[in-house]
């Protein structure tokens, strides 16, 4: 990796089995940090398997040249899980622990800065910006990623697979059919209200079909799995990444994106359509209730009014929305998790900020999906 240094004042860098030995020598005090820094700069050193930190030369260190020594070595690539350390005073080896702990602690906020209303427009352009080129760059890398799945398809983790569709369709279906159940039941009722001036009881049953299976459902199934799942995909990626379980993945030569997003992916994209169909049932059974209990109407005319309304376009114009919807929200969900920096307050910003992109989407890409179905005529 780099040629040895004849013995330095401060430090002395040699491979030994493979792994990178640091020797400290000298007094490493505030006194005689510039020096110190030079030679780490001297040195050169990059990211290898695994550091080891010699501390037996070493006379006396202070929280300065520990900091100057630990940052220098994460700029350098070497994480907590690639460091060991050997032969140090129980001083020493207290005193670079502090200074690591206080290096993983979050800064404190700032100040607050009050910008003028073209202030503001101009930062968030910026940070949507930045936001929607790192969500192509993912998208392209997962792309990348199931490419290599076709021409591979042995590393597919189907159990992985299995498991995140029980936790995104199966553990969702109650809570899903609740919603829309009760979404029939006030589309009905307020409806009825009107319908019922002008006698048009009957034709409630016709507006519930294709409101909740053409619209409704879709929306908000989407809407939940951006909430529930979403939010679920971020948080469990991102700690992850904070307790260094991503770049244990990467250690093992193992794809973070084939083992983390594409099985989650694949599952809510199957799942979404599925959750979407038993929408469609609870909003229904939803306005026969009202149709039945306010309007007098009879669950077989309902289901026949059902049967003549909705047809077969409109039902699948409703399924068809939900893989693209679901789609959207995983990869939205798992790049903000592996964008995660790693402490707590970016997990929870990051956990928040997919719910509100998740939505946000779903209305846009629903918006898109009216006026393009509408110049088609369907």
């Amino acid at each position: 990796m780099h040629e040895d240094l004849p013995s330095p004042s401060w430090i002395e860098c040699r491979v030994e089995d493979g792994s990178d030995v640091l020797y400290l020598s000298g007094a490493w005090h505030l006194a005689n940090v510039e020096s110190i820094e030079g030679r780490l700069r001297a040195l050169g050193l990059r990211a290898r398997e695994r550091f080891v930190l010699d501390g037996s030369r070493l006379e006396g260190l202070d929280t300065a040249a520990g900091f100057i020594l630990l940052k220098h070595l994460s700029d350098s690539g070497c994480t907590q899980a690639m460091l060991s350390a050997r032969g140090f005073d129980p001083r020493h080896a207290r005193l670079l622990a502090l200074v690591r702990e206080r290096m993983s602690t979050p800064p404190a906020a700032g100040h607050t800065v009050n910008l003028g209303l073209v202030q503001r427009v101009g930062a968030a352009a910026l940070v949507v910006g930045r936001l929607l080129k790192s969500h192509v760059d993912f998208v392209g890398i997962v792309a990348l990623e199931l490419l290599a799945l076709v021409r591979r398809p042995g590393l597919f983790r189907l159990r992985e697979t299995v498991s995140q569709f029980e936790a995104v369709c199966i553990n969702a279906i109650p809570i899903v059919a609740l919603v829309n159940f009760l979404i029939g039941v006030v589309i009905a009722y307020v409806l009825g209200v009107q319908a019922q001036r002008y006698g048009a009881n009957v034709f409630v049953a016709d507006g519930i079909a294709l409101a909740v299976c053409r619209e409704l459902s879709p929306i908000l199934c989407a809407v939940l799995m951006a909430g529930r799942s979403g939010a679920a995909f971020t948080a469990q990626i991102g700690t992850m990444k904070v307790e260094e379980e991503i770049d244990a993945i990467s250690t093992l030569g193992l794809s973070p994106i084939q083992v983390l997003v594409i099985p989650r992916l694949v599952a809510l994209v199957v799942a979404l359509p599925l959750l979407v169909f038993v929408g469609d049932i609870a909003g229904i059974l939803g306005g026969m209730l009202i149709g039945l209990w306010q309007l007098d109407i009879a669950p077989t005319v309902n289901m026949n009014r059902v049967h003549r309304a909705l047809e077969m376009r409109y039902f699948l114009v409703g399924l068809g929305k939900a893989p693209v919807f679901a789609a959207f929200v995983a990869l939205i969900a798992c790049g903000m998790g592996l964008q995660a920096s790693r402490d707590a307050r970016s997990l929870g910003e990051n956990t928040t900020s997919t719910v509100v992109q998740c939505i946000v989407w779903v209305i846009v890409i629903d918006a898109a999906f009216a006026v393009a179905l509408q110049r088609l005529g369907i």
